[in-house]
């Protein structure tokens, strides 16, 4: 009889296991893992002007002095918004090549402020990212092979966040965990539902979807209902009283079986088996997309992990509203010829919800907000149906990607296509920004368009031909200065959006679209498609002003949501976990940093100035 790995010997000790080792943690791997990794801490850290590396007059290499004042010396090139792009192969100090951004965090901790506690933290978390980027460096594929997956596989090869350096820390993961539930795991799951009292639980739904069993008869087959109600009957509980969700293995295990276990204990929250459906996990980790029943809704599981700058779990009076905001942006949409018809934007809805109050921690304001957010569920309209029989679709993130060869992903696709780059380039923008210009100027109304939640529809010769968005409750932002187009506003989705004054909402175009993901691209098409950065940027600034020549009518709207002006404030990513919020708790989500201003390559020199 074979031996388990829980066997035992005759004294009652555990027999040890064979420990597994990841083949990419490797030498050669990891090496070039990491010098592109310090090239990235140091560009970004550069931008955001954590440091100022000197440039130096004798060789054009720039130099950063470190704690015990040795320098560190590289090459760069500059471009637009003072951005920074960092040569991996020129890094040096004394003389000898240096790629450990590890070892750089202990040599310059006194230059970049920080104290033992973020240093602690701040090291565990680069770690794992690089961990993550070695595994995806030894799966890599090619260009030409990634333009050939599906939308779901694709997202699974995608690199993460290209401006937050500790992008893949996923703290509350465990190595296997990592291995398993990753994006670059590419593991299909399962995953099991529960059944939860609604003495405890809240549904909303869009208007089709009003009743709970109208989504249930979408999502679920019906033996597979009837299997659900046969657990709860078979314990004397009542269906009708419950409301069916699924969860992620991970939360069930390391979270709710912890937190909950009053509410379970009594019967007010009931596991069940899985749907049977199986569902991928995308780049936001905590969101599943359905690969066997694409029809079906995409799911947005809560995850108690510290991720990027916050823990990703769902707050609940956002998830709870989250219906409300689909239905008044989709009815905008719906109601504008322009982005119904001429735009054709696809606005994948949040069309469905199920909060789960905490008996303790919701009612207890000062806490930290990770526990307010530990269990519900949002039903996302699925992509693939909305698509057109000859289009496909691409997230904006994997436009930045570039393969082990140094292929870059966008040049695989303008190659496919067969258009001059310019031409192709200028259908992209032409593809993203109206509608997003329109809803910024006509409805005082922003998505937040960074690589993740702004997707690419592409025809079938891969030209962008228009946009689809994701994210609303979390990333949709409003004027706070009144709009008449606001009148109509429900008041659940007044009480839950957040408002920002005309001249800051600019930003979630600037910081989330051009900033974001176009910083990135433009040196991109520059090496690759002999594009210029400042041809680049010419063709986004005239789709902006095409669109204003469009509708003059709104010359005021384009004074006041200005995205224009010659310098905007810069945001800052990395900012907040080197020295505003760390790694310390809090009550309130945290928000990106704001230090000094940068000029804006999209400036118009006005009649008069």
């Amino acid at each position: 009889m074979p031996k388990s790995a829980a066997a035992h010997d005759s004294t009652g000790s555990a027999e040890p296991t064979a420990l597994f080792c990841p083949p990419e943690l490797n030498p050669r791997a990891w090496d070039r893992a990491a010098g592109r990794l310090l090239a990235k801490l140091l560009g970004e850290f550069a931008y955001e002007e954590v440091i100022e590396p000197v440039r130096r007059a004798a060789d054009g290499l720039y130099a950063l002095t470190l704690d015990d004042g040795e320098s560190l010396t590289f090459r760069a090139s500059r471009g637009a918004y003072g951005s920074w792009r960092v040569d991996p192969d020129s890094m040096e100090s004394r003389s000898e090549p240096f790629t450990d951004p590890l070892r750089f965090l202990l040599m310059s901790r006194r230059l970049l402020a920080l104290d033992g506690e973020t240093l602690g933290h701040l090291l565990r978390e680069l770690t794992i990212t690089l961990a993550a980027d070695a595994r995806l460096d030894h799966t890599a594929l090619t260009a030409a092979h990634l333009a050939d997956l599906d939308y779901a596989t694709l997202e699974g090869h995608q690199t993460g966040h290209p401006w937050i350096v500790l992008n893949k820390g996923r703290i509350g993961f465990s190595a296997a965990d990592a291995a398993r539930w990753s994006p670059e795991a590419r593991t299909p799951a399962r995953l099991p539902w529960i059944a939860v009292s609604t003495s405890l639980a809240t549904y909303r739904g869009v208007a089709t979807l009003e009743a709970p069993d109208s989504l249930y008869a979408l999502e679920l087959d019906a033996p597979v209902r009837e299997r659900f109600d046969t657990v709860l009957r078979d314990r004397g509980l009542d269906p009708a009283t419950y409301l069916y969700l699924p969860v992620h293995p991970w939360q069930w295990d390391e979270v709710l079986l912890r937190l909950y276990a009053p509410a379970i204990a009594k019967g007010a929250i009931i596991p069940l088996p899985t749907d049977g459906d199986l569902r991928l996990p995308q780049q936001s980790i905590r969101t599943f997309l359905n690969i066997e029943r694409p029809e079906r809704h995409t799911v947005k599981l809560p995850l108690s992990i510290l991720n990027t700058l916050v823990w990703r779990g769902l707050p609940t009076e956002r998830t709870l509203a989250a219906p409300a905001v689909t239905a008044w942006v989709q009815g905008l949409r719906d109601a504008d010829p322009f982005l119904r018809d001429e735009c054709g934007v696809i606005l994948l809805g949040e069309v469905a919800s199920v909060t789960v109050e905490h008996p303790l921690y919701d009612h207890l304001p000062e806490v930290p907000y990770q526990y307010k957010e530990l269990l519900g569920a949002i039903w996302r309209e699925p992509l693939q149906t909305r698509l057109g029989p000859d289009e496909r679709a691409r997230t904006l993130a994997s436009l930045l990607h570039t393969d082990p060869q140094g292929r870059s992903f966008t040049a695989e696709l303008v190659a496919r296509s067969g258009l001059a780059p310019t031409v192709w380039l200028q259908r992209l923008f032409s593809a993203l920004l109206p509608s997003l210009l329109h809803f910024l100027y006509r409805y005082g109304t922003v998505f937040s368009p960074h690589g993740e939640n702004a997707i690419v529809v592409f025809d079938g010769q891969d030209v962008p031909v228009r946009l689809a968005i994701k994210d609303f409750v979390d990333d949709v932002n409003v004027s706070a200065r009144p709009l008449p187009e606001h009148d109509t506003m429900p008041r659940a989705v007044k009480d839950i959006l957040l408002t920002e004054e005309p001249a800051f909402l600019t930003q979630f175009i600037h910081s989330g679209l051009f900033v974001g993901v176009f910083r990135f691209l433009a040196p991109l098409c520059q090496d690759q498609l002999d594009v210029p950065e400042e041809e680049f940027w010419a063709l986004v600034q005239a789709e902006i002003l095409r669109y204003q020549a469009r509708f003059p009518d709104s010359k005021e709207r384009f004074e006041t949501f200005d995205l224009l002006t010659p310098r905007i404030e810069r945001l800052c990513l990395n900012r907040n976990r080197l020295h505003l919020d760390g790694y310390r708790d809090r009550s309130e989500r945290p928000h990106a940093a704001v230090h000094g201003t940068v000029p804006n390559p999209l400036a118009v020199v006005r009649t008069g100035e």
